[in-house]
């Protein structure tokens, strides 16, 4: 390793999770758990809530967490409608605590979400992502090379969210600027001057989104390619972006496709009024990911092999996430080492440490996790409960 490589690695913030307390999430009605080792292994029976730990972790970053639930769907069955989780990272020897939560109404309804640091309120939680950042695998992303390409545009968004605070906001603001379009064009709009000014605004946003995603895709294959390793047990992955959109911003500047893509809104309004809503754009883009070293689509690899990619994407975006915000992020697994063999499963794990950041790993089976003693920290988890192992 240089000794530029050694300065960034030394330079990176690192931050722990020290303590998580829960209110009414899910099936914690109160939990207060203390955690100290850079690796964390839950094990426990299916329902027992394992991952509902994982969530409540993840809804420290913007969006809706890792299975991607409404806010009233968060609170526990038997409170009145509102939770609360709070957070207490060590980080260089300076401790923070983060929180997040909603309050529940007179009806019982819960109200709009909150956020604190260090019990004092934000107004948003864009500034989380100043203190920690949050990567995550979960089963429910084992279909993604096979599913439909808006579970791969979403799991980009994710990608880039992680390392661009601000992409969120950009993708938020694109959807409701495509509905104030396809609005306009239901309603069929006369003045073109209203049109005009709605194409600009969707022009804008979308070539945003679409040269962030390019950016973050470039970066993580540069990082791919650079260690890549074709006997490695998670396989390297090349990538790339599909979409009318993505293919402007390749061949001009940002004010170009900006300008080219407001004419093929212009070219297209009577055919997208006809289809009820706008056929191109960066909402209609998708993720193309090949089997490096057998050079063929994912979505043509095996089940195995496919899992075995995902995590090595995921891997590798854990690093990028470090080296692009000066963060090395929580890394959340859920039941990541049930389909592993024991050979994997050990790569596994070693690659997990040598991240350098805090992973919490979720399996059924606590002996998938034995050879992690002394290693990590090993939690039982039951009814609402976490107890050390």
């Amino acid at each position: 390793m240089s000794r530029s490589a050694e300065s960034v690695l030394q330079t990176l913030r690192r931050p722990q999770l020290g303590r998580l307390q829960l209110h009414d999430f899910r099936s914690y009605r109160d939990l207060d758990q203390a955690f100290s080792a850079r690796l964390i292994a839950l094990s426990g029976e299916n329902g027992a809530g394992k991952t509902n730990l994982l969530e409540a972790l993840s809804l420290l970053t913007q969006g809706r967490g890792l299975r991607r639930a409404d806010l009233a769907e968060c609170a526990n069955d038997q409170g009145p409608g509102g939770w609360a989780v709070s957070a207490h990272f060590d980080d260089q020897s300076a401790s923070l605590q983060l929180g997040t939560g909603v309050e529940a109404g007179q009806s019982g309804q819960a109200q709009s979400r909150r956020y604190r640091i260090d019990r004092v309120p934000i107004s948003s939680i864009r500034q989380f992502a100043d203190h920690v950042r949050i990567v995550w695998l979960t089963p429910a992303m084992d279909g993604l090379f096979t599913g439909p390409a808006g579970d791969r545009r979403r799991f980009l968004d994710r990608l880039v969210l992680a390392v661009d605070a601000d992409h969120g906001a950009r993708v938020n603001g694109l959807e409701k600027a495509l509905r104030n379009r396809n609005r306009l064009l239901e309603d069929g709009a006369r003045d073109a001057m209203w049109l005009d000014a709605a194409e600009k605004e969707v022009a804008e946003l979308a070539i945003a989104i679409a040269a962030a995603r390019a950016e973050t895709v470039a970066r993580l294959s540069s990082l791919i390619l650079g260690q890549r390793d074709d006997q490695s047990c998670f396989p390297w992955a090349q990538l790339a972006l599909i979409g009318e959109v993505d293919s402007l911003i390749v061949q001009s500047s940002a004010l170009q496709a900006e300008s080219q893509y407001r004419d093929l809104l212009r070219q297209n309004r009577a055919r997208d009024a006809a289809a009820g809503r706008t056929l191109i754009g960066p909402h209609t883009s998708d993720l193309v990911v090949h089997h490096g070293p057998k050079q063929r689509l994912a979505a043509q690899s095996s089940t195995g092999e496919q899992k075995a990619l995902l995590v090595g994407l995921v891997l590798a975006h854990a690093q990028l996430v470090a080296e692009m915000s000066g963060i090395v992020p929580l890394v959340l697994l859920d039941e990541i080492a049930a389909h592993f063999d024991p050979m994997r499963r050990s790569a596994l794990f070693e690659a997990l440490e040598a991240l350098g950041g805090q992973v919490w790993m979720t399996g059924a089976d606590a002996h998938a996790f034995h050879e992690l003693k002394g290693r990590a920290e090993l939690f039982r988890v039951s009814a609402g409960r976490v107890e050390a192992l």
